[in-house]
């Protein structure tokens, strides 16, 4: 079965339609057990809503809020816009919807937050948030991985099952998926961003063999 990456339904969006780049962790990404090793190298964008606050989102990509909850399926109807700044948790949908694939070109672990501060051109997450995400855990580095994303021929909705809402990374689909799709950005477009961006993470990290 494929597995499918979770990350908050606005990033979902944003990666799906180019306008983001990168996703941000710390640790859940290897293999148990294993020295450190990428659990995985493609993978479906499985759109979640937990924790989601709409003042972690940069003022430009405020209308992407709207647009992430199309990527949400509830059976007595859409949350309103403003949950996202209320601090109310949103509801888990009934069925998300799967539009895109990843596979990652480059992994970096940073620890310095003016490297942060520099790949904020390339997330649509305030750049105090994604310092947050490197102040987490001190001890470890931040990973840092370059996405290419590709969005497939048509939507797929599947049911959100309980075990898919348990703090984990990764999620195995109970549906068969094929990697089908068109590049949201040309291969000039990515070579270009991916050159900058691998610059910048290289100043202030190391390069992980995945």
């Amino acid at each position: 079965m494929p597995i499918a990456f979770k990350e908050w339904a606005v990033t979902v969006r944003a990666l799906a339609e180019g306008e983001q780049l990168l996703t941000l962790r710390k640790g859940f990404l290897r293999e148990s057990g294993k020295p450190f090793r990428l659990a995985h190298e493609r993978f479906f964008l499985y759109p979640t809503f937990d924790n989601q606050s709409g003042d972690l989102v940069r003022e430009s990509h405020q209308p992407e809020l709207r647009r992430a909850l199309e990527e949400g399926v509830w059976s007595d109807g859409e949350p309103p816009l403003h949950t996202f700044t209320s601090g109310v948790p949103i509801q888990q949908p009934d069925r998300v919807r799967i539009r895109a694939w990843a596979e990652v070109a480059g992994h970096f672990t940073i620890t310095d937050p003016r490297c942060v501060d520099a790949l904020s051109p390339f997330y649509v997450w305030t750049p105090s948030y994604a310092e947050r995400r490197l102040g987490w855990r001190r001890q470890q580095p931040l990973h840092v991985l370059l996405l290419r994303t590709y969005r497939i021929p048509r939507p797929v909705t599947v049911k959100v099952k309980d075990e898919y809402n348990v703090s984990q990374n990764w999620v195995e689909l109970q549906r068969e998926l094929p990697f089908e799709g068109t590049p949201v950005l040309s291969d000039a477009e990515f070579e270009r961003a991916s050159e900058e961006i691998e610059a910048i993470a290289s100043e202030a990290g190391a390069p992980v063999l995945v």
